[in-house]
């Protein structure tokens, strides 16, 4: 018996409503067809999972005409045929076989800005079919490409950001080679990213680093989402949002919100910008971090996004709400200060404080009491005290026991000596010495 092809399985499947009836009533089969569109489907070899009204209905009057057997996919005529010219096609096949992991899109890409072919000449179908008729095509569905779900956006730039962190190449940092770490915020209504950094960890220090030039350059998000690890539950980081009126939210264990718009992102950053880095030509960090932003600002923020209205790019979508963007503002000016680190110590009654194994001099009369010890995180500098209410105490200096020798220390004024006048003036002690000896009658 003939083997029936998976491609007709699936679309009888999907007629089933359809070829199990025996007589359909008047309406009945454009009702019908209208919710067969409805639906979502696991269609084989596509990330597509809609079919539309139209093509349901041919299926239909296919089956109709010849049974399961017309619901078999015709191979196309020109199948194994490229109307692409012989060397443009070379250019193709060399692109992907230099660099397996170049996309389609990335292909167009470089021929066009090589002049290969000109803007728009190429289809990415047709580049598809090229490579997938000389086994070269990416597997559908596969690993390394997810298919994306979005369940909304926002509506105006500057209401969502979204934080994550990926893994990035080991690069020269500290005289060794280490793992770096692409800390990105992005924003939800325009794909922006308002700042990346390849940092050496994913600590919260880190990700507060990517948000302070984030701000800088791209005013203040309403809201910032990021995951529920430890990093980012840090006090610190908590704190900075506080200050700056961000209402820091995180995702639910397990079901983040907005991964798909990052994951989407991280997909593009390995294609674009991951399999064209050449890491032997990278000095350290600063060198890898310098060709980021130089992709970013040339690249990916002028590239036209296919989940934008419009197609727009990044860029012109984020400017559009310009108008109406939350500026830092007269925080600007103290920047720095916002986002120095808040630490509680418990001063010592020699008017010292410890931090990172080091002892600092604070005002001495807040011995005994406990205060927030404002810190540099990046240089690690102690700057001062502050009281729970941010209100500054004093400064913290640097204990230095030996200077400490010669000090002038300060000494309570000793009270006035008792008057030689009157029994009234006397202690205990000279009470009774007065009345043993007499003396405790005036005069005698």
């Amino acid at each position: 018996m003939k083997a029936i092809h998976p491609m007709a399985l699936f679309r009888y499947s999907v007629l089933g409503p359809l070829v199990s009836r025996a007589e359909l009533q008047r309406g009945e089969l454009k009702a019908t067809l209208q919710e067969l569109a409805t639906r979502h489907y696991d269609i084989p070899g596509s990330r597509n999972s809609r079919i539309s009204e139209k093509t349901i209905e041919a299926w239909y009057y296919a089956w109709r005409r010849g049974d399961i057997e017309a619901l078999t996919p015709k191979p196309r005529s020109d199948r194994g045929q490229s109307k692409i010219a012989p060397e443009v096609q070379a250019a193709i096949l060399a692109a992907k076989r230099e660099n397996p992991r170049r996309s389609v899109r990335v292909i167009r890409r470089l021929l066009e800005h090589r002049g290969t072919v000109a803007k728009g000449e190429l289809s990415r179908s047709a580049i598809h079919r090229l490579l997938q008729a000389h086994g070269l095509s990416r597997p559908s569905g596969s690993a390394s490409e997810p298919e994306e779900h979005r369940a909304y956006e926002t509506e105006y730039a500057g209401d969502i950001w979204y934080g994550d962190v990926m893994h990035g190449p080991r690069v020269p940092i500290g005289g060794r080679m280490r793992k770096a770490y692409l800390v990105s915020l992005m924003d939800d209504a325009s794909r922006l990213i308002t700042h990346s950094a390849f940092c050496p960890g994913e600590t919260a220090l880190d990700i507060e680093a990517v948000l302070k030039q984030a701000v800088l350059k791209r005013g203040l998000p309403v809201k910032l989402v990021l995951d529920n690890g430890p990093a980012y539950r840090a006090k610190t980081l908590q704190g900075i949002c506080a200050r700056l009126g961000i209402h820091l939210v995180y995702c639910r264990p397990y079901a983040p919100e907005g991964k798909g718009k990052l994951e989407r992102w991280h997909r593009t950053f390995r294609n674009q910008f991951l399999s064209e880095l050449d890491t032997s030509r990278l000095r350290d960090l600063g060198d890898l971090n310098a060709r980021l932003w130089a992709w970013l600002e040339a690249v990916y923020h002028q590239t036209p996004h296919g989940g934008l209205e419009n197609e727009h790019t990044p860029l012109q979508r984020y400017q559009r709400d310009l108008p109406r963007m939350r500026t830092l503002g007269t925080l600007a000016a103290r920047i720095d200060e916002l986002f120095h680190h808040r630490v509680t110590r418990s001063v010592r009654q020699d008017g010292t404080v410890s931090y990172h194994g080091n002892r600092f001099e604070v005002p001495y009369e807040l011995s005994g009491k406990q205060v927030l010890l404002v810190v540099d995180p990046h240089t690690q500098q102690v700057l001062g005290v502050e009281d729970d209410d941010g209100q500054s105490l004093g400064a913290a200096t640097p204990l230095d026991a030996v200077a400490n020798v010669q000090r002038k220390r300060r000494k309570p004024q000793p009270s006035e000596a008792p008057s030689a006048s009157g029994s009234g003036d006397d202690n205990a002690l000279e009470l009774a010495y007065r009345q043993y000896h007499g003396q405790d009658e005036e005069g005698s």
